[in-house]
């Protein structure tokens, strides 16, 4: 019996520690999935899934983006503008990487925040490093 109580005690007292660590894992913020990636003529197309999951509607947010090349060379730094992220609701953008083919990008870093605005002024809403995933073969980093 005292093996039971012992375990028992142990797990009511892990119990805080794991919803704490729930919580965290599962906070909302921003979602950014590399969704497609087209050839077009002169460049590569980059479609993404933005999902901004805060309770807070952004005006604006532009991130700085690394492009490396399929050796996983540093190729190029370059600013997306994600426009307007509604709270709740998913937006597609487009990027064109000109000067380059698909098959050329092996990843894409988002390197930093370069402009959040909330309400018409800065915010540090988008400073959190967005949850990131790809459905290309292209790397999505963070």
């Amino acid at each position: 019996m005292k093996f039971h109580r012992s375990a028992l005690a142990a797990i009511v007292c892990a119990l805080p520690l794991m919803a704490q660590a729930q919580t965290e894992e599962e906070a909302p913020g921003l979602m950014v999935e590399l969704n497609a990636v087209e050839e077009m003529e002169g460049a590569c197309r980059l479609t993404f899934l933005v999902e901004n999951e805060t309770a807070t509607s952004i005006d604006s947010a532009s991130y700085q983006v690394v492009i490396f090349d399929a050796a996983g060379v540093f190729e190029r730094v370059t600013l997306f503008g994600f426009r307007d992220l509604p709270a709740k609701r998913p937006r597609v953008r487009q990027f064109d990487i000109r000067d380059t083919t698909c098959e050329n990008i092996g990843r894409v870093l988002i390197n930093g925040v370069s402009n959040c605005t909330v309400g018409g002024t800065d915010s540090d809403l988008c400073d959190e490093t967005p949850t990131l995933n790809s459905r290309t073969e292209v790397e999505l980093l963070g």
